[in-house]
């Protein structure tokens, strides 16, 4: 395991009451919006970001500058030139480093007072939650394979924490159709629907609803599950384009960005969305806000 560095400035480098007075102005104006309640709550908080590519790197962003106290940032993979068109901290200087590192370097900028822990591993069944070095309040699981979306979710819903499961952004070209759902309405997400239909199979979840006994044309609503809240698009996947000189264009299953074409429009906006969720979480479990739910 491998851990970046936080992101505060060296001790003695910036006087307690300048960084205070500087974050003050920085993420003030999230006060007006939150109430004095839910800003000093945000401020203090401690979000864990699993995959920080082309949806996770913009959510850990949004967090970032939401002024939060600590991020967790999981993932294994350096970044490549294949990245730069959907993942933020993805620019020519930065190739070649581990992700977690360029966005903790990237986060200095924004919130010198954020702790950045940079975790240089897979999150899975088999070292959930072990890796965290830190506890946390909050989740986004921004990463594609489905056995660990099953292990992030399974250890959310025992623990009751806020979390937030990103589906396929992967062969998407409409932002303005992205959505949060729970999990039981989630549809045109064939990774959602494995991971539904994983944690039902085992118990986790309820099973689906079954249509009473003589109705006809009736379709059965679904049962809720409650703590699962997603973000994913109701727009079909559209498929690598035949004409493309592509050498990388071959779906590899998982339906990532690495097999299907990827618009940052798209990715960013599921980032977006899944960073507004986890707060609107967060908030309301401290009854600081409406319920996501």
């Amino acid at each position: 395991m491998n851990i970046a560095r936080p992101s505060t400035p060296p001790a003695g480098q910036w006087p307690a009451n300048d960084m205070a007075a500087d974050l003050e102005r920085r993420f003030g104006g999230l006060r007006r919006l939150y109430g004095e309640q839910g800003y000093a709550r945000l401020r203090a908080a401690r979000f864990a970001v699993v995959g920080v590519g082309g949806v996770g790197s913009w959510a850990a962003e949004a967090l970032a500058r939401s002024g939060v106290a600590e991020l967790v940032l999981v993932d294994l993979d350096h970044v490549a030139e294949s990245n730069i068109n959907r993942q933020v901290q993805a620019l020519t200087p930065t190739l070649g480093q581990a992700k977690v590192q360029a966005l903790a370097e990237r986060i200095a900028h924004i919130h010198p007072g954020c702790r950045v822990h940079g975790v240089e591993q897979f999150a899975s069944a088999d070292n959930w939650p072990a890796l965290l070095p830190v506890p946390v309040d909050a989740l986004i699981d921004a990463c594609d394979q489905v056995r660990a979306k099953e292990a992030l979710a399974r250890w959310a819903m025992a623990a009751a924490l806020p979390a937030v499961c990103v589906g396929a952004a992967g062969g998407k070209r409409h932002a303005e159709r992205v959505e949060a759902a729970d999990l039981a309405e989630v549809t045109h997400d064939p990774l959602l629907a494995a991971l539904r239909q994983r944690l039902r199979k085992t118990g986790a979840l309820p099973a689906a609803a079954v249509p009473r006994r003589g109705a006809v044309g009736v379709r059965p609503r679904a049962a809720r599950c409650g703590s699962v809240r997603c973000v994913f698009s109701r727009e079909p996947v559209t498929p690598p384009a035949t004409d493309a000189a592509d050498t990388c264009a071959v779906v590899d299953g998982s339906l990532n960005c690495h097999g299907y074409g990827s618009s940052v429009m798209v990715t960013a906006t599921f980032g977006m969305v899944a960073a507004g969720e986890v707060i609107e979480q967060l908030l309301a479990g401290q009854g600081l806000g409406p319920s996501a739910a």
